[in-house]
Formats: structure tokens, C-alpha cells, sequence
């Protein structure tokens, strides 16, 4: 397996948990496909760039923590600190 393919699939089950589960809304299937077919993308790409695609995949990881990828929906940081203050 590939360096960057933990921080990728990471990506994906952040983002599907926090829209799904945590936000209730429906499972969006766009998803799991784009999480498997960036970790391919990646996979490849470590073959010939090895130290960017592994660090571009780490600040993948560290974007969707932090950014809004829905307005509707909280970021992963933003819904975890409201449900550490019981909002």
C-alpha cells in the first residue's frame, strides 16, 4: 500500500461520517467512488512524486478537517467542538 493512501481514505470516511452520520443526511455514493479513485490517483502519482504526493495527500486530510465542503454542513473540527460543548 501506498504512503498516501491512509491520509486519502481518511478523507473520505471524515467526510462521509460527518455528512451521513453525524448531520444525518443521506449517504451521497459520490463519495466512497472519489475517495477510491483519488487513492489510485495518488498511489500512482507517489510512484514518480513520492515526498508531494504523500505530503499533498496529509494536506488533503488537514483541508477537509478544517474547511466547510457543504455551506449546509459543519466542518469535522466545527461539528466536534459543538458536540464537545453539547450544542
Amino acid at each position: 500500500m501506498a504512503r498516501s493512501t491512509g491520509p486519502i481514505l481518511l478523507v473520505g470516511a471524515i467526510t462521509l461520517t460527518n455528512e451521513s452520520i453525524v448531520h444525518g443526511k443521506p449517504v451521497d455514493w459520490r463519495i466512497p467512488i472519489a475517495t477510491g479513485a483519488a487513492a489510485g490517483i495518488f498511489a500512482l502519482a507517489e510512484k514518480g512524486f513520492p515526498d508531494a504526493a504523500v505530503a499533498l495527500a496529509w494536506l488533503a486530510l488537514g483541508v477537509t478537517l478544517l474547511i466547510r465542503i457543504d455551506k449546509a454542513t459543519p466542518a469535522p473540527i466545527e461539528s466536534m467542538t459543538n458536540f464537545l460543548e453539547g450544542k
